[in-house]
This record gives C-alpha cells, structure tokens and sequence, in this order.
C-alpha cells in the first residue's frame, strides 16, 4: 500500500496549483486499513480518519481513486473554528499526505475541497471526513452557502418588515480554480416587498447555477405582521 503512495507522488507533479483561496494546509498520513474498531482507536489516538477521492468526469458526478488518510484532530478542529463549520464543505484547502507522522517526505500534495464531514450526533465531534481533489479542469456541484449583510440598516427592516431567508445555500457547477466559499448578498436597500432572486448572486462568470427555475427569491422582506393581519382582515 505505501508502495502505492510513493509512486503517486509522482503524479502530484502534475497537479496544478489553482488559485483559489487556501485557508490552510492540511497534513495527513496514509492509512493501510478499515473497519469501525479501528476508525475508534485512530480517534482515541487523537487522529480523525479521512478519505481522498479523485473525479473521473468532467462535472463531477463520478468519483474514484480512493486513497486512505489520517489527520490530526487538533489540527482539523482549529480549521473548522477558523473557516467556520457552514463553510467548511465550499472552501478550498491544499493538503500533503506525507510518508509518516512527523515526516518530511510528501508521498502527494494539491489543493481539496471537503465534499462530507460525519459528526457525532450528540458531542457534534467530527469523526471522519470525505476529501476529493481539484484536478486541473474538473468541475464540481457545489452547495455554496449564503450570507446576508446589511440586515440591520435595512430599509424595509427598519420600517416595521421582516427579512425571509428563504435560501441558505445555492448549488453551482464550479470550475475548481473557481469555487466559492460563500454568496454575500446584500439586502440593506431592500424596501417592504422587496427579493432577492437566485440569479441576482454575483459569482464568477464560470460557475453554473444549477436550478431549474433561476427567478425564485433567496430572500424577500416581508410586511410587519400588523399590516398582514389587518389585510387579511378586510379581505374577509
């Protein structure tokens, strides 16, 4: 097996190195074997069993090459508390699979993007997590979240209206050098009545909304109850 990985560092020659944001370098270990009993000894080792897949098509639909890794839990853990959970699946990280814990020689390096993290239901520790490359050219759905600014000085919000998030996250077909790790939408000149739809997000050129209606609102400021309440009064 670690035969395997030394002759699949030649190959992460060929990878590219894109330009999309890199928050952090993670640095992992090949893993020979599977099993719940061991996935429990890795943990309680303080290690977090994790997989690398590649992509086989040109829109991500099909994966293969499944390498086994291991990675520090300190390490993962003060990823997640800097990039921030809800964003962990759409940001991009470079990581090095190196021969051995505390090794210099990398077996393979390039640039991932989370694609599963499996948490536990009731701690919310993270127990193992799903990787796949961004190979030069290969293109992936993508559920990129949303985050609203301008909530608090916004014009229908501060006459009386409330703001309906009616989506969190839109999927996009992303170019890996191109993938985003949130949507920033801003609503603070949005009037009582007011929406936002999907394609008014701004995203790079290349990506492709993947909806089948792009009209539909991500967010809408809705009327003050009281006003509701007394239309819907005098319509009866």
């Amino acid at each position: 097996m670690i035969s395997l990985w030394r002759r699949a560092a030649g190959d992460a020659l060929k990878r590219v190195a894109h330009t999309s944001r890199s928050y952090h370098t993670i640095e992992a270990i090949p893993r020979e074997f599977t099993g719940k009993r061991l996935a429990v000894k890795e943990r309680a080792q303080g290690r977090i069993p994790a997989v690398v897949l590649a992509l086989d098509d040109a829109v991500g639909n099909a994966l293969s090459r499944k390498h086994l890794i291991t990675t520090e839990k300190d390490q993962i853990q003060s990823v997640i508390d800097t990039v921030q959970l809800p964003f962990f699946c759409s940001t991009t990280f470079s990581l090095q699979i190196r021969a051995g814990s505390g090794s210099s020689t990398v077996l393979e390096s390039g640039n991932v993007l989370p694609i599963k993290v499996h948490r536990d239901a009731e701690t919310g520790k993270v127990l193992n997590l799903v990787f796949v490359w961004l190979d030069e050219g290969s293109k992936l759905k993508v559920d990129v979240p949303i985050v609203f600014n301008g909530e608090d000085s916004c014009i229908g919000v501060e006459k009386g209206g409330s703001l309906n998030k009616i989506r969190h996250s839109l999927k996009y077909l992303c170019p890996s050098e191109h993938i985003p790790s949130k949507i920033e939408v801003d609503v603070s000149s949005l009037d009582i009545g007011d929406s936002v739809s999907m394609h008014d997000a701004k995203v790079h050129p290349s990506l492709k909304l993947l909806s089948k209606n792009e009209a539909m609102p991500v967010c809408k400021v809705m009327e003050p109850l009281s006003e509701f309440y007394q239309t819907a009064t005098e319509e009866v």
